[in-house]
């Protein structure tokens, strides 16, 4: 019998990045596109291609953004 694949997965907790909105250091728990982030959140750094958010200020983005992603849907 052969041995079994190796897991892809290490057994280590990854580590958590804080939220990037200033101020904020609650862990987050989503990542956007800068520029998607930037849309609502003006006050974030300009380097970097992804924005971590926390729980809350991900459910401000959405809550913003709201109508804008309806209306991309609409086109599909």
């Amino acid at each position: 019998m052969s041995a079994p694949p190796p897991r892809r997965h290490s057994a280590e907790p990854e580590t958590v990045e804080p939220c990037l909105v200033a101020g904020c250091g609650q862990p987050s728990v989503r990542h956007l596109a800068l520029a998607a982030a930037r849309q609502v959140f003006k006050e974030l750094p300009e380097k970097g291609h992804r924005a971590p958010l926390c729980k809350e200020h991900y459910k401000a983005w959405k809550k913003a953004t709201k109508q804008a992603r309806v209306l991309d849907r609409a086109t599909w």
